[in-house]
């Protein structure tokens, strides 16, 4: 084994094997983790797409700290990072880092590292043009609380410091959990002239103009309406688009729920409200991802607390509206992320509290989850992501 020193992270190559010399079944697979315990950072997989195996030993092991969830530019070429640091951690200082991907061999190589000016960076997504990273800062504790963080990316793909921050007043619905503003995610919309940003502090979803030609360093601006209100101690999570761009759907954390939005010039009107939970004590309940299938017709989202499950949902083509078609046990414990493999025939959990990620059956014309292929161990994944070029 040969270790590459690095100011911050270390990468660690783990064979040689190169993204042309993989037979046309295999693709590579990111997982982000995190790393209290055995964990050591991302790890980049061999991911057989018909047989529906991961392969144990790693290709590579970057290591850094927390990086608990990756955001890859739209060439594939390179992986934005949140390293999900705070009080109590090792390193208390919520982070970003910017990695570029070898476009023959795949490794990962650090480019520069940043502040994100938060604690707990818990999710991030890029601007349409590919010039800002946008980041959600969770702040587990309510001083500081969450926010918003807006990251240029310069030419040669290394993430500036932050230039604009913003934070919402919380809802205090919950005493324990909605003190401050807990900013989960940010998303933009498919046109990308809005973002959007699921505070689960404050029970609301906060829009922005996206208009970087008006003032670089502050390309969000506040729309008007500001924000879409969700129920009271709901605890919005993640927002998802459709594949039309009519329609969107969010999963509400605390209360367990899916919603149905009609999409239109920025605007999102809600349509349909489902429960996840079906009765169960709130303790006992908490949505999380939401995932579709890449022809649109289909909707995944977990379930965790007691339930642990993924619910399948069949979308109406025409209205957006969902119907529950199946529920499926993720084989484990609090399944913090999932991804659809590339063709569509498996679906992947990273179970974060049993320490595993979990391979499950697809069928791809009736959408439904089957059997399990594959149990792999691995401690607190997080996050999943395909490398998968043209």
């Amino acid at each position: 084994m040969k270790f590459k020193s690095l100011p911050v992270l270390m990468a660690l190559s783990v064979g040689a094997m190169s993204a042309q010399a993989a037979s046309s079944q295999e693709v590579e697979l990111l997982v982000g983790s995190y790393t209290q315990g055995t964990s050591e950072g991302i790890y980049r997989l061999q991911f057989d797409s018909e047989k529906g195996r991961i392969t144990p030993e790693p290709l590579q092991v970057f290591k850094a700290a927390n990086p608990s969830w990756l955001t890859l530019s739209d060439d594939q070429r390179r992986l934005f990072v949140v390293n999900e640091n705070g009080q109590g951690q090792a390193d208390v200082v919520g982070r970003a880092s910017s990695l570029a991907i070898d476009p023959q061999t795949n490794e990962l190589i650090l480019v520069n590292q940043v502040s994100t000016l938060g604690e707990e960076p818990t999710h991030s997504s890029l601007s349409h043009d590919q010039r800002y990273l946008f980041v959600a800062n969770y702040g587990v504790h309510a001083d500081p609380g969450g926010s918003l963080a807006v990251l240029p990316i310069n030419a040669q793909g290394q993430l500036q410091p932050v230039t604009q921050m913003s934070s919402h007043p919380a809802s205090r619905v919950n005493p324990e959990r909605q003190m401050s503003a807990h900013v989960h995610s940010v998303v933009s919309s498919p046109d990308g002239k809005f973002v959007y940003a699921s505070d689960l502090g404050a029970d609301k979803i906060f829009v922005y103009h996206y208009d970087p030609a008006a003032n670089p360093e502050h390309p969000l601006v506040a729309a008007d309406p500001a924000f879409i209100e969700l129920p009271a101690g709901s605890g919005p999570r993640h927002l998802l688009f459709s594949k039309d761009g009519k329609h969107a759907y969010l999963t509400t954390e605390m209360s367990a729920q899916v919603f149905v939005f009609d999409y239109a010039n920025g605007q999102l009107k809600q349509r349909q409200a489902l429960d996840l939970a079906h009765g169960m004590p709130a303790q006992n309940r908490a949505a999380g991802a939401v995932h579709a299938s890449s022809d649109g017709k289909f909707l995944y989202v977990s379930n965790r607390g007691k339930a642990n499950e993924i619910l399948v949902f069949a979308i109406n083509p025409g209205n957006g509206q969902l119907t529950e078609i199946q529920r499926r046990s993720v084989e484990g414990d609090h399944p913090r992320e999932f991804a659809l493999s590339p063709n569509g025939k498996f679906l992947l959990i990273a179970n974060q509290m049993s320490n595993a990620i979990v391979v499950l059956e697809r069928d791809v014309k009736t959408g439904k989850l089957g059997k399990t292929v594959q149990t792999l161990a691995m401690d607190a994944p997080s996050d999943l992501k395909f490398i998968n070029r043209p």
